[in-house]
């Protein structure tokens, strides 16, 4: 039986950051993975491919609505086939560049391709061998929900995996789900000409944004052309000539959609079915989430866990990285390192992207039973003017006592960029006088911060451009 210092179950972000810190600290390490390739969802079928088509939709949709008098740009041609192969090339590339080549150059770290699953406290299996370590880290990552709906898999459907290979262009596309991924692949495709129409079982696109802005994003993501309906609770699925269809009921009404195909974006699960977790006294919730406690570790306290697979706030690949590398130093190093998730931002790559970092409005009001926050829109920022991009809107969250900022939540172009000061503005404890005070670039969409704080103190629109 081989032996190990440390033992990581998966092949994405977490594990990888895992891996890469265990060999800084000259742990023996076997990294283990199964599924999808090397660098798990974000490089393979998340982050990279999404985006780049986001961009490539993007381009296309500017070049007809760039809102600038005096200039006509004609599209001559989109072919997606070519869009999609573009895709997968750099997909490629970056798996090769990032993990395959970063993976041979960690001289402790032993790669073994196989699914794990434990035999013992301290023991796996794979391909039919043991393998022990004085301690593990799983990160095994999350599988697309398939909601209990009757019908769904007769008639057939797509996850964000499959979307992202697509041969054909769908003419139509059912998305069952909002979120980043229904939001994501529905604006994608809408702008690339594929009719889209997005079916909420909630009452929000994104409940855990701040209503004002969810509520624009669904206007422009109408005035696009994209059919979205919330509140609606799916019957059944069933297929009617060439077309499949959805039949629904929205506050009890009956309606129904027809598509050429359908996109399941309801959420995530984590993959610890398999990893038979009953032997090592590892425990799960009830969504199968593997409960760490905030050091990312399990009930077994030689196992860890981080990624999709546990049950953290967030599930950002960003989160996972960093959870890899402060899991391998305390499982090695017996550190309590941990991660505040309030200072941690979100994104929504949308166009324009939703962001956000902190306290919300109704946070602020379950924990602190006020309300100090101001909403300023892109209106009122000299940049969005000039560049016509006045459909945003701000929304900073202060403590009302120390003028501390708790949160920034903001819908604009960019926005994945500028929440980037927001969110060290939370994580230092900054204060509304502290940005009052800085001298951010003129004419920047940046500046936004800097007025939405002013906001608290004086009226806005008593002042000049260059504040």
């Amino acid at each position: 039986m081989k032996k190990f210092d440390l033992i990581i179950i998966g092949g994405g972000a977490g594990a990888f950051a895992a891996a890469i810190r265990a060999n800084e600290l000259q742990a023996k390490t076997a990294i283990i993975n199964a599924g999808l390739p090397l660098g798990g969802t974000c490089v393979n079928v998340g982050c990279v491919p999404s985006k780049m088509l986001l961009y490539a939709g993007e381009i296309l949709h500017h070049a007809k609505h760039h809102h600038i008098p005096g200039i006509q740009i004609e599209v001559k041609k989109f072919n997606f086939q070519k869009v999609i192969q573009d895709e997968l090339s750099l997909v490629k590339k970056l798996r090769q560049e990032k993990y395959e080549k970063v993976l041979k150059n960690l001289e402790h770290v032993t790669a073994i391709e196989g699914r794990a699953k434990f035999v013992a406290q301290n023991e796996i299996e794979v391909n039919g061998k043991k393998l022990s370590a004085e301690k593990f880290i799983i990160a095994v990552g999350s599988t697309a929900n398939v909601p209990p709906i009757k019908g769904i898999h007769k008639v057939g459907f797509v996850t964000h995996i499959k979307a992202l290979h697509f041969k054909n262009q769908p003419k139509s596309l059912i998305i069952l789900g909002a979120g980043a991924v229904g939001l994501e692949f529905g604006q994608m495709f809408a702008r690339f000409g594929t009719k889209i129409t997005i079916l909420q079982r909630g009452d929000s696109i994104f409940p855990y944004s701040e209503k004002t802005l969810t509520d624009r994003l669904t206007e422009v993501l109408t005035k696009e052309g994209i059919t979205i309906k919330t509140n609606i609770e799916v019957k059944n699925a069933y297929k009617e000539a060439n077309k499949k269809i959805i039949s629904y009921t929205v506050n009890g009404a009956p309606e129904k959609i027809s598509a050429d195909e359908i996109l399941l974006a309801a959420g995530k699960t984590p993959n610890t079915q398999g990893l038979a977790l009953n032997v090592t006294s590892v425990e799960i919730d009830k969504r199968q989430a593997i409960i760490v406690n905030q050091n990312f570790q399990t009930s077994n306290k030689n196992i860890f866990a981080v990624g999709d697979v546990i049950n953290t706030p967030l599930r950002l690949e960003t989160t996972a990285g960093r959870e890899g590398t402060l899991a391998a130093e305390n499982a090695l190093k017996n550190t309590t390192f941990f991660i505040d998730y309030n200072a941690v931002p979100y994104t929504i790559f949308t166009d324009p992207q939703l962001a956000g970092v902190g306290f919300t409005e109704d946070e602020q009001i379950k924990q602190m039973g006020v309300c100090a926050c101001r909403t300023l829109s892109f209106k009122n920022v000299p940049k969005a003017i000039i560049i016509h991009r006045t459909e945003g809107f701000i929304k900073m969250v202060i403590d009302p006592n120390t003028k501390q900022i708790l949160g920034v939540h903001m819908l604009a172009p960019n926005a994945s960029e500028l929440i980037a000061e927001a969110m060290m503005l939370v994580k230092n404890k900054n204060t509304i006088n502290d940005v009052i005070n800085s001298l951010p670039m003129f004419p920047t969409l940046s500046e936004a911060i800097k007025i939405v704080a002013i906001s608290f103190i004086k009226d806005i629109s008593k002042l000049s451009c260059c504040i």
